[in-house]
């Protein structure tokens, strides 16, 4: 054990040496979240801002009805009505940007209602994601106005609104804010944090693998009089503790975040909050070191075969997509922590954690998760030793 220790603090100098890796254990974690957020907030408010704010360029034609209708729109100040255009070039304005929707009330509009029948409005537009709140706003008014006309046909024929309206429906969400929040955000944060704890093990691995290769400081330490295995296990501890520390800064990178984000409601805030009880924290990350355990060997044994860091590199970054691929299938819907998806790797741990922030995870769940990350760890290290223990291997031709 004094030996392993002794290998894990050269290993671990020679890291702290490294920019790259100190830039994934410390500074990236905990700038991202923060960065993120900032970055999401100024850019939402500002567009929210722009699209409430937005005079909207209308074409209307009423074609002699609606009049209570046309006197509404004409006396909103968000609002420019054009009634200079025809019915033909309605869809070429809107499509080269002229104008942004166009009204048009049927010519027998007035007759229909006034005879108790439906009468048409159209809205013309043209579908994006800044539209999508204007046309809003406009739907808005159309049906302020058709409140309108119901009332008055209520009034004229002496009935009860209510009649119309026999049932009404009160509902009640038992899910607490923090189960409806957790499992929302519950499912982004494996995203960051699995990424985060691959990137934080990569670079480590890289240099403690390819890396002494290169600099020809990896056959210094194996004439040393330690066993293979006390090597790896020095190597390893310092590539996991690289990806757990990664995580840990994840967690106090949007911690911080959460903080700055004045504008969040009071009870989101509470619920967030209580999503980062101390048991949960310590839950996610107890789940994430076997993980990060896996990550370290698998990346170790990629960084042992390569011939060069350049190659190792290469046969690491498309591993990337493939870590991502399971975590992704967490966040789709329908995907539920079970007795199946326990036992699949990476995305038990996607959803673990989702019910974790919720506060919604089975224990039998969740000792199936641990019971297959411990023995996906064991069998990856095993692996590890096995082909660090091959010359052919580290001294592979190049």
């Amino acid at each position: 054990m004094k030996t392993i220790l002794t290998i894990f603090k050269k290993e671990f100098k020679d890291i702290t040496r490294d920019r790259r890796s100190m830039m994934m254990m410390f500074i990236i974690p905990m700038l991202l979240f923060p960065l993120l957020f900032t970055i999401a907030a100024v850019f939402t408010a500002r567009q929210t801002q722009k699209v409430r704010t937005k005079t909207l360029e209308v074409a209307l034609i009423t074609n002699g009805n609606a009049e209570a209708f046309r006197e509404t729109l004409l006396k909103r100040d968000d609002l420019k009505i054009r009634e200079d255009i025809t019915e033909d070039i309605i869809p070429q304005l809107i499509r080269s940007d002229s104008i942004d929707a166009a009204i048009r009330v049927d010519k027998q509009f007035d007759a229909q209602i006034t005879d108790l029948q439906r009468g048409q409005i159209h809205l013309y537009f043209k579908s994006s994601r800044d539209m999508d709140a204007s046309r809003n706003r406009l739907t808005s008014l159309i049906r302020d106005y058709e409140n309108q006309i119901v009332n008055d046909r209520f009034q004229r024929l002496a009935l009860d609104r209510t009649i119309v309206d026999p049932v009404q429906v009160r509902r009640h969400d038992i899910a607490s804010q923090r189960e409806r929040i957790g499992k929302s955000v519950g499912g982004f944060l494996p995203y960051i944090f699995v990424l985060m704890c691959f990137m934080g093990c990569m670079y480590p691995a890289l240099d403690l693998g390819a890396g002494e290769k290169e600099r020809a400081t990896l056959e210094t330490l194996l004439v040393a009089p330690v066993s293979k295995i006390q090597i790896l296990l020095g190597k390893c501890g310092v590539i996991v503790l690289s990806g757990f520390a990664s995580i840990a800064n994840s967690f106090i990178g949007f911690f911080i975040a959460v903080m700055l984000q004045r504008e969040i409601v009071a009870r989101i805030l509470e619920a967030l909050q209580g999503m980062f009880e101390i048991s949960s924290i310590l839950l996610v990350l107890s789940l994430c070191l076997p993980l990060t355990i896996f990550f370290a060997a698998a990346l170790m044994s990629v960084s042992i075969f390569a011939k060069s860091f350049k190659e190792a590199q290469s046969i690491m970054a498309p591993l990337n997509i493939i870590i991502i691929i399971p975590v992704f299938i967490g966040l789709l819907p329908g995907i539920e922590l079970n007795a199946i998806t326990s036992l699949i790797p990476v995305l038990n741990v996607s959803l673990a954690s989702k019910e974790i922030f919720a506060g919604t995870i089975k224990l039998p769940l969740l000792f199936e998760v641990y019971a297959s990350l411990i023995a996906l760890a064991a069998l990856s290290l095993y692996g590890c030793a096995r082909w660090f223990e091959r010359e052919s291997t580290i001294f592979r031709e190049t």
